[in-house]
Formats: C-alpha cells, sequence, structure tokens
C-alpha cells in the first residue's frame, strides 16, 4: 500500500500544534492565507548575464545569476527557461548548473498578511496559470512572518505550494536521506499560532493515514 498522510492547519484559535513531524512519504497542509493574488496577473522581469530565443519553441532562456521577479514572486538560479501559452499565462523552471553546490530560491508574499513563503531545491517550476510552485530534489518550503521569522518548515524530496488552494504537498525521497533520517523521510516544523516558532524537538503529532492527498488536485 502506497501510505500518505495528509493535514490542514487548524485556524488560529483552536491551533496548539508545536511539535517537528517526521512523515513517512507525503504531507499536505494549508496556510490562512493565499497568496498574493495579483502576482500571476503582473509582467515578468528578468535580469541575466545572457538570453537567447527559440521561436520555434517560444522559449526564452537566460542564463547566468538570473533574478526573475514577477510581482511579488522572485526566483534566483542559474538557468530560467520562460515560456507562455496561447491564453497568455507563464511558466518558469529555475535550475542551478551541474555540481553547484547553491540551490534554487523561490519566495512569495502571502495576501493580507505580513508574511512569506520562500524555498530552495535544485529545480523550481512555476506554473502561472494555477499559481503552482513545484520546488524538486532537496527541497525545504518555509512560512515566514516578516522578512526573517520562520513559523513554518517543510524539507523533502517535493514539495509543492499551491497558491490558489492555500496547500503545500511533499514527497519523501532518497535525495533528503542522511544521518538520523536513512530512509528519506518528510521533515516538517509547525509554530503554534500562539508565539514564537516551534522548536525542533519536539514530541511527534498525532496523524492518522489516509489513502490519498485531500484538498488539493496535485500529486
Amino acid at each position: 500500500m502506497n501510505e500518505s498522510l495528509s493535514f490542514r492547519v487548524p485556524r488560529p484559535a483552536h491551533f496548539g500544534l508545536a511539535a517537528a513531524l517526521a512523515l513517512v512519504a507525503c504531507l499536505a497542509f494549508g496556510p490562512q492565507a493565499h497568496a498574493e493574488q495579483a502576482d500571476k496577473d503582473k509582467p515578468m522581469n528578468i535580469d541575466a548575464d545572457n538570453m537567447t530565443y527559440d521561436d520555434l519553441k517560444q522559449v526564452t532562456i537566460f542564463t547566468g545569476h538570473v533574478v526573475a521577479t514577477k510581482g511579488t514572486i522572485l526566483i534566483k538560479a542559474d538557468r530560467v527557461e520562460v515560456r507562455q501559452d496561447p491564453e497568455g499565462y507563464q511558466y518558469s523552471t529555475g535550475t542551478m548548473a551541474p555540481g553547484s553546490k547553491d540551490l534554487a530560491y523561490f519566495h512569495q508574499k502571502r495576501e493580507g498578511v505580513d508574511e512569506y513563503v520562500e524555498g530552495t531545491a535544485e529545480r523550481i517550476d512555476y506554473d502561472g496559470k494555477k499559481d503552482l510552485t513545484t520546488l524538486t530534489t532537496n527541497a525545504t518550503v518555509r512560512r515566514l512572518q516578516g522578512l526573517t521569522t520562520v513559523m513554518d518548515q517543510v524539507h523533502g524530496s517535493v514539495v509543492t505550494y499551491d497558491g490558489q488552494n492555500d496547500f503545500y504537498t511533499a514527497r519523501a525521497g532518497k535525495d533528503v536521506a542522511g544521518p538520523g533520517n536513512p530512509t528519506g523521510r518528510v521533515r516538517a516544523m509547525l509554530s503554534p499560532r500562539n508565539g514564537a516558532p516551534a522548536p525542533l524537538n519536539g514530541g511527534p503529532a498525532k496523524l492518522a493515514p489516509a489513502s490519498a492527498i485531500q484538498g488539493t488536485g496535485t500529486q
């Protein structure tokens, strides 16, 4: 059986989870505020060392210290590939050079609150139509209060952030295996809504297995 777990963050008045979670295969949890809704309608601005355009494939490739912005969205990578569909929606893929010790970076403000979502991975894909960000290989996503205080953090092989439906999902993988986590399980830290970030040495939360991720169409 392909075991998975699902989890939605309760409303602040009922939230008392101050534990670190070690989840076996897949985790989903939803924040209280949406991603900045106007982002997908903003133009994409890109700074890079080099640019090539493939008219046949309708793909633009930027390389060398690439910084891409789209509203409050920020992507930093060695290489960013951008394409646009006939409806005008934009899609981008950010990757790092082979052998690089650095990771691609993603950042987006959440609407109506002084909070941000940021993440790092070897590959970052942004789907402008779905407002969906997928971070692949050694992926970490954090919810920040302000620009510096980490409130929640998820680490896994693949982590997605669904800005439209307020959901994160994470999958385990061998690329995140290491000391204390030999099978590469998903790991998460969720802070209580009544104060500071939770310590990483708390006891495990009691979550029931589910047959599938609920509340999101992404896998």
